[in-house]
């Protein structure tokens, strides 16, 4: 063989072996980046909390090989015995609803993330859904916003032996709608003067109505807000007026103070909630509700005696609000 043959046939294997390097290289690489990927999701550790309940459940069991033992809080140990059992006391309540064919109206209001859907979620948990219906409505369609501003509301109202939550109501004209400019001026004094009457037709012609007011603080509400972002679980409830409720705090706040002024009435008054502790502030709704009521086989009063820095009279936010309206401190919401 020439040396010109000799040189070509070293050339080409020198070519094919460089060949079958260079996909191991880019292998190494990929690997690399891959593990450095793996490494960082390995470092952002995903929150996961405990179904409600499961504490309580687990309280009393035994140690087994296949049973592994987790850490909870005393309080949420605390929070889950409480709940269930007011939840029992729930059932309860709704037999005697329905055996004397009572009308329930529970209206649950408060700014955005204040905890009204939670409490309401724990309050219908295990009653029966033939005698209970929670209404969320929607924006009101064009025909909706020709009408009578109550009467998509009135539809909904509890026949006898029903139990009725509204997720907001029809107090949205006194809070939302003027602030982030649904309504006029004049459609809002309107309703607030109207609201009182309506509501005692209604309490007088012998519905059980109660007002929930669900107050939580400026910083607390934001840093809800921010979960919902990062928990795909939570980001449904995301919406624009959600991001302006931060914007317009002392908007609503001024709001709120004209609604109670004008609706808190003896027939209706307003129980307010403060929510910075979701889990406080579902008991104690709960307990106010249950303690409203004469029902069979009732527990003693002193199980459901409200803490009296969580739930407060309409009457007495009113007050607080009058005294620090004009000053530097940050008022409730």
């Amino acid at each position: 063989m020439s040396k010109k043959n000799t040189h070509k046939a070293k050339s080409k294997e020198a070519n094919n072996k460089a060949k079958k390097k260079a996909p191991l290289k880019n292998n190494v690489i990929k690997l690399e980046k891959t593990s450095k990927k793996k490494a960082k999701k390995k470092d952002k550790k995903i929150k996961m909390k405990l179904s409600e309940h499961t504490a309580y459940k687990n309280k009393e069991k035994e140690k087994a090989k296949k049973r592994k033992a987790v850490w909870v809080k005393e309080f949420t140990l605390y929070y889950e015995e409480e709940l269930h059992k007011l939840q029992i006391e729930l059932l309860k309540l709704q037999r005697q609803v329905r055996r004397k064919g009572l009308r329930f109206l529970m209206l649950f209001e408060g700014r955005d993330a204040a905890g009204k859907g939670g409490t309401i979620k724990r309050i219908t948990e295990h009653l029966n859904p033939r005698g209970t219906r929670v209404v969320a409505l929607l924006t009101p369609s064009d025909t909706e916003k020709t009408q009578w501003y109550f009467q998509r509301y009135m539809q909904h109202l509890p026949s006898a032996g029903e139990i009725v939550l509204f997720d907001r109501s029809w107090y949205n004209r006194a809070m939302v709608e003027p602030v982030m400019d649904f309504c006029t001026d004049e459609q809002n004094k309107r309703f607030l003067k109207d609201v009182p009457m309506l509501e005692e037709m209604l309490v007088k012609d012998g519905i059980k109505l109660f007002k929930f007011f669900f107050s939580v603080s400026k910083d607390e509400q934001l840093r809800r807000f921010d979960s919902r972002e990062t928990d795909p679980l939570k980001q449904y409830k995301i919406s624009p007026v959600d991001k302006m409720a931060q914007e317009m705090w002392d908007d609503y706040t001024v709001r709120k103070f004209q609604m109670l002024n004008e609706t808190n009435r003896t027939l209706s008054p307003w129980t307010i909630i403060r929510s910075d502790n979701k889990k406080l502030a579902r008991l104690n709704c709960i307990k106010h509700l249950l303690s409203q009521i004469d029902y069979k086989d009732k527990i003693p009063l002193e199980e459901l005696q409200t803490d009296p820095n969580v739930l407060i009279s309409g009457i007495d936010e009113i007050r607080f609000m009058e005294d620090n309206l004009l000053t530097q401190i940050e008022l409730p919401g």
